[in-house]
């Protein structure tokens, strides 16, 4: 499932009309790139979870086989494989957040449309320098029956802007049972200097969490306090990122991602590391 319901303040006015998760890292927009990473840890099915003021994003989302035919006919095979791929590769379903009522809100908003008793929710502003990660927390919840989030370590004094899991021990192989989290810790407060980054594979309970969560602070129903009632209750890890990661939530985080990956691209990336080596 990827939450892709905001309206991208930070990124205004370009995010007036293009959605942010469409605008283009590398040579992918967001979006795809989460997708890509589901597919490639083996998730067939995809959820989208949108705004109807978005329609660019279901319109991104729909088939075009005229535009495949016209990609192939113009010799562009390996462009027209990618965008035939859904429905070949994976499927998608799009759902609507009617209002921003926070990443809990959105979580549940899929309910109806979620298959099978788990489910990855992956935050498109976080992009991913592999799927491994994802594939391991699969793993991790398919082994211990319980929900995993992914988790990085951070500088004492940077806790208090994430949510913080409370260890039952010591990581093993990367690994580690959570025993609660804790929203945004003062330092001195925080249980652990581990934080949960945007990657989650989760039991469908904890829809009904969510159905019973009590809204907070602008009427959000926030991810968090279900996932606490998860530790709380039955086995719950989380999983140490041991990938490169790129944090594109704000426009310096996007940039200096949209710079690392295009330096990767085997068409662009040349002609970019020779103007970047220009302006030494």
């Amino acid at each position: 499932m990827v939450p892709a319901a905001g309206l991208g303040t930070r990124f205004l006015p370009a995010s007036k009309s293009v959605p942010k998760e469409l605008m283009p890292i590398g040579d992918r927009p967001a979006l795809q790139h989460v997708i890509d990473e589901a597919v490639a840890a083996g998730f067939d099915h995809i959820v989208v979870v949108s705004n109807v003021a978005k329609p660019a994003v279901e319109h991104y989302l729909t088939p075009d086989p005229r535009l495949v035919a016209d990609l192939r006919e113009r010799g562009r095979d390996d462009t027209a494989d990618r965008l035939e791929a859904m429905g070949r590769d994976w499927t998608v379903d799009i759902v609507f957040q009617e209002r921003p009522l926070g990443l809990g809100h959105a979580v549940g908003c899929a309910s109806e449309v979620v298959r099978g008793d788990a489910f990855a929710v992956m935050l498109p502003d976080e992009i991913m320098g592999a799927h491994t990660l994802l594939a391991r927390m699969t793993a991790v919840c398919r082994e211990s029956g319980g929900g995993v989030v992914g988790l990085l370590r951070v500088p004492a004094d940077e806790v208090s802007a994430y949510g913080v899991i409370e260890p039952e021990g010591p990581l093993s192989d990367g690994v580690v049972a959570v025993r609660g989290l804790v929203e945004k810790p003062a330092p001195e407060e925080a249980p652990s200097d581990l934080i949960v980054i945007g990657r989650y594979v989760l039991t469908v309970d904890v829809f009904d969490r969510i159905r019973t969560l009590t809204p907070g602070s602008g009427g959000e129903l926030q991810l968090t306090d279900a996932l606490r009632e998860q530790a709380a209750n039955g086995p719950f890890h989380g999983v140490l990122c041991e990938v490169e990661r790129w944090d594109t939530g704000n426009p310096v985080g996007f940039a200096v991602a949209a710079v690392d990956l295009g330096l990767r691209d085997p068409v662009v990336g040349p002609a970019l590391a020779a103007h970047l080596d220009s302006l030494r």
